[in-house]
């Protein structure tokens, strides 16, 4: 089984897949962007994300897109893939999964997570200013990031509803399921919204093995 999770940037989601690691180690976790970095490394010396989508020429980006799906799509057994949705170019807003890569995958599910948009501009500030790596006692490590952009609630408002949008057109064209995570409530407790997420989404997986064995 194979599904793909989204959200904006910087909201959290590589904690969520440090959870899922930990709490479901069978399931097998791939980041989307660190696949096409392995390609763009090589054949354009590119060194981190944030310069791939910046400098990369749009047609170039495409076919590292196809590339990697065709080398995810792949691996067998239960696999997340990490990645985003929609992505924030020069000039717009560009398909994270176009329908020719997302036909490879053949994911089973979406899930797209949602937030407040303080909550996010929160984990990004913070991001940014991590000198060095944070191991917390839930086992949690956060890593600083350089070049993480800084976006108004509202720019990240519209991302997320660009997000939704392209989404369901994923969903719609491989006609998998599309599920959506509300995050958007006020956390009681640290790591609370990613604790949440990474339950749902194991549960996701359990249940989708129920209901094929059921058949």
């Amino acid at each position: 089984m194979k599904i793909i999770f989204v959200a904006v940037p910087g909201s959290g989601k590589t904690t969520i897949m440090q959870l899922i690691k930990k709490q479901a180690p069978d399931i097998k976790i791939v980041n989307y962007g660190d696949e096409m970095l392995k390609i763009a490394s090589q054949k354009y010396g590119i060194n981190n994300r944030d310069e791939m989508r910046k400098k990369i020429p749009l047609n170039e980006y495409r076919k590292l897109q196809i590339e990697a799906a065709e080398n995810i799509a792949r691996i067998e057994g239960d696999v997340i893939i990490d990645t985003h949705v929609s992505i924030k170019m020069q000039g717009g807003y560009y398909p994270g999964l176009p329908e020719e890569a997302i036909k490879k995958i053949k994911p089973d599910a979406i899930v797209l997570a949602e937030y407040n948009p303080e909550d996010v501009i929160e984990r990004r500030k913070k991001d940014i200013m991590l000198k060095e790596k944070i191991e917390h006692k839930e086992g949690i490590v956060s890593v600083p990031r350089a070049g993480r952009d800084i976006e108004s609630p509202e720019e990240i408002e519209l991302h997320q509803e660009i997000n939704r949008e392209f989404a369901a057109a994923a969903a719609f064209s491989v006609q998998c399921l599309l599920v959506i995570i509300n995050l958007r409530f006020k956390q009681s407790k640290d790591f609370e919204h990613a604790e949440i997420a990474a339950k749902k989404i194991i549960e996701l997986f359990l249940k989708q093995k129920e209901l094929a064995s059921s058949k």
